[in-house]
């Protein structure tokens, strides 16, 4: 099994990356406030069945640099490294997965770049529009955002009693440790919290009058019912924004990060959805000899 760690230079940035496997290429995307580790559970198994699993660390994680600006973490932005990422490696086309706003940038890549996407899975976080149509509770769920805001505050208030809160977040065993380790170096946290201040208005009311186009490349959603920030209903209606297959699973006792705390259930449904897309590619190859 080949399994490479690199260094790329995307976007005006130094990007690093793991790629692990042979065949056709899984692109994924981690979210807050991970690296490409999240997946450790996803790698060898996506690798085991025949797939090319590429997992970067997104820009101001892991060790992929952190530009210190805040509007230098638009969704723009992100975006662009992904598609960097996959042209410097000469990738034309993958299927994505992504958590958190690994799957927000998703969310963008399929709506605005389908010739590079053959299917999409976005695990917890549903369309942008989706979310910002889901109703008060939806919101109320999701002020934690303007908490991490805050410059300086939010910094000092995650760092405090030994990361105390972030300990909270969930119950997969030393998840905070590689937490506390990958954002404890200068400007690492702050990089890490200015997703939220450069895309405030993601999300919330009105947002949709800024959504990407429609998405036209086969979706499955997954969600977990023990998600505190997220509810079933975001997942759900994003079949409306969805020209074409939407799938629908729902995990049950499973917190946010349920690549972690649910990653059979995970591993099976992606293995199912994916495994179409892996025929296909096999198929056109077997064509063209």
């Amino acid at each position: 099994m080949i399994d490479e760690s690199l260094m790329l230079d995307v976007n005006g940035i130094r990007m690093h990356a793991t790629t692990t496997g042979q065949g056709p290429t899984v692109l994924l995307l981690h979210g807050f406030p991970d690296t490409h580790i999240v997946w450790r559970k996803q790698v060898g198994v996506l690798a085991a069945a025949g797939f090319r699993v590429l997992a970067p660390d997104l820009r101001g994680y892991g060790r992929t640099d952190a530009p210190g600006g805040i509007m230098d973490y638009t969704l723009e932005k992100l975006r662009a490294d992904v598609l960097g990422l996959l042209d410097a490696l000469k990738i034309d086309k993958v299927s994505l997965v992504g958590h958190d706003w690994g799957a927000l940038i998703g969310w963008q890549l399929a709506a605005l770049a389908p010739q590079r996407i053959e299917r999409f899975v976005a695990l917890s976080v549903g369309h942008p529009t989706a979310i910002a149509r889901s109703g008060l509770l939806q919101h109320l769920r999701m002020t934690y955002v303007f908490g991490f805001i805050l410059p300086g505050i939010a910094e000092r208030t995650l760092r405090a009693g030994d990361w105390f809160m972030m300990r909270q977040f969930t119950g997969e065993p030393g998840q905070a440790d590689h937490w506390k380790r990958d954002l404890s170096p200068p400007g690492r946290l702050t990089a890490a919290l200015n997703y939220y201040r450069a895309n405030l208005g993601l999300g919330l009311p009105h947002a949709h009058l800024q959504t990407p186009p429609r998405v036209k490349v086969p979706v499955m959603g997954i969600w977990s019912d023990h998600d505190p920030a997220l509810g079933e209903k975001q997942m759900r209606n994003s079949a409306h924004y969805v020209d074409g297959e939407f799938r629908f699973e729902r995990i049950r006792d499973a917190d946010h990060w349920l690549q972690l705390t649910a990653h059979e259930q995970v591993n099976r449904l992606l293995l199912e959805f994916l495994g179409s897309a892996q025929a296909a590619v096999r198929a056109g190859q077997g064509a063209a000899a």
